[in-house]
């Protein structure tokens, strides 16, 4: 009989918060195996656009660990030089479009409380709008630019930062049972192929966290969210930043299950044009939507209307981790010791990720956290699931 793997770390799910658990953990000096039943980014993340974002978020936790990924991302794009392009790491800026003059109010109202929390917003107005993108629909009222937004090809980034972690990557494992000692203590993971032990575990599950926390005997409610994204052909730049218009801004925070589109447009360093975005609490149905597809196509017309002549080639889909406040589960579980997670980060998974896996780390090696995990406790929820 063979013996079982060993290691400091297993790390569940092999997706964008995974492969940032990783590297950071690995970087603090413990020895980590990443674990997923499928290949690397094969859920969430590689359904995902790269969004690397601080201008969607209002003050408060998740724009602080926003601030804090955005600047990891910064750092691992120099600090790798020449990896910056193998993931296509872009720091293109995000503009966020007004279409009415209450709109731009609001939206500068909210600019404002987020420079206090040290976000760099810039308000543009008409004018200068045209010179950042010159392509818009003619009488928008006005704009902010947020030159922090930046991009990345989330499959290539979490590839590379699996690898530049040193991890050993065990693929097409299903993990079937979290091992526990007689007090309750993690283990380690019981998996199709073996088990490994370890005395942590990293729940970066993603949409599927709440499967891994109910095999350690914890509800984590993770619910997921369907998202579509439309590809079009391959074009000149045309679209020189992430574009969005106000009101997605309340679509993200918003607990509706209904079908919601609101319109984010870019460029990409391939050609293509990508437009989201369209969220929907519909379980795990991925059966094609025309009428999501058309509404995003719509939107996206209404801001760019040179893409009214564009053909889009294809359509992907994927699940947003959902939790019911909106924040991530991102620490130590206090009702099993040795269990954390890093989940539920809903569309902002790719930008979370790198502030997610250094907080990890942090914890995993009983240093104090840069930002107080208190609203991201994993057991917030456990009150009312009694």
């Amino acid at each position: 009989m063979s013996h079982p793997l060993t290691c400091d770390v297993v790390v569940v799910g092999a997706g964008m918060a995974g492969a940032a658990c990783a590297l950071y953990a690995a970087r603090s000096g413990l020895d980590v195996v990443v674990v997923d039943r499928g290949p690397v980014a094969g859920g969430t993340t590689g359904a995902g656009e790269g969004n690397l974002l601080v201008s969607d978020k209002e003050p408060g936790p998740e724009l602080d660990l926003a601030l804090l990924s955005n600047r990891l991302w910064s750092e691992l794009a120099g600090e790798f030089g020449e990896f910056g392009e193998f993931i296509e790491y872009e720091a293109k800026g995000g503009v966020v479009v007004a279409t009415s003059p209450g709109g731009l109010t609001a939206l500068e109202r909210l600019a404002g409380e987020q420079r206090a929390a040290g976000v760099v917003a810039e308000p543009v107005d008409g004018d200068a709008l045209y010179g950042l993108e010159p392509h818009l629909a003619p009488g928008l009222p006005g704009a902010v630019h947020y030159p922090q937004d930046a991009q990345v090809m989330p499959a290539l980034a979490a590839a590379h930062l699996v690898r530049a972690s040193g991890a050993r990557l065990l693929t097409g494992r299903t993990v079937t049972g979290v091992l526990r000692t007689r007090d309750g203590a993690v283990l380690g993971v019981r998996t199709d192929h073996g088990d490994i032990h370890a005395p942590a575990l990293v729940n970066a599950a993603g949409t599927w966290g709440g499967e891994v926390a109910a095999l350690a005997g914890v509800i984590l409610p993770v619910l997921p969210r369907r998202g579509f994204v439309l590809v079009t052909e391959p074009l000149p730049r045309l679209v020189h930043h992430k574009v969005y218009a106000a009101d997605y801004v309340a679509d993200v925070a918003s607990d509706s299950a209904a079908l919601q589109t609101s319109p984010v447009v870019e460029g990409t360093a391939a050609g293509p044009i990508l437009i989201g975005a369209s969220r929907e609490r519909v379980g795990f149905d991925r059966s094609f939507s025309l009428p999501a597809l058309r509404a995003l196509a719509a939107d996206a017309t209404r801001l760019f209307p040179f893409l009214a002549d564009v053909h889009a080639i294809r359509s992907y889909l994927g699940f947003r981790p959902y939790m019911p406040d909106h924040l991530p589960a991102v620490g130590p579980d206090p009702r099993v010791p040795g269990l954390f997670h890093a989940c539920g980060h809903e569309g902002a998974g790719i930008g979370l990720s790198t502030g997610t896996g250094h907080l990890i780390a942090q914890v995993l090696t009983a240093r104090t956290p840069d930002l107080d995990l208190t609203p991201f406790r994993p057991d917030r929820f456990a009150e009312e699931a009694a």
